[in-house]
């Protein structure tokens, strides 16, 4: 996964990226955005534009915000409280809309 929203993002939730990214691959929870790894085309565009510099490459997040790869992927692949199935990868977060909920970490934050 070449780019990860991490712990700054927790109920701050700017949304910024989303507007900025070319690809529309980072969808929106509760309390935190999550990027599709499936779907991110590796492009960086919306680090810059985070104002709380949530936003890393998977390589090069903090030591304690490591655990955010795994959960930004889980994003998509685990079922979520309040939905049936797991999301997936449904070609882009407009189609969706605001999820309305969150990965097991981040409601548990």
């Amino acid at each position: 996964m070449p780019y990860v929203i991490a712990s700054a993002c927790i109920d701050v939730n700017d949304k910024a990226c989303v507007d900025e990214c070319p690809v529309d691959c980072i969808y929106e929870g509760s309390r935190k955005s999550y990027i599709n790894p499936r779907e991110c085309i590796d492009c960086g565009a919306c680090e810059p534009v985070c104002p709380v510099e949530a936003i890393a490459q998977d390589r090069r997040l903090e030591d304690e915000d490591e655990q955010f790869i795994g959960d930004n992927a889980a994003f998509f692949t685990v079922t979520l409280e309040g939905r049936e199935e797991p999301l997936g990868d449904p070609g882009g977060a407009a189609k969706v809309g605001d999820l309305e909920t969150d990965t097991p970490l981040v409601i548990g934050w």
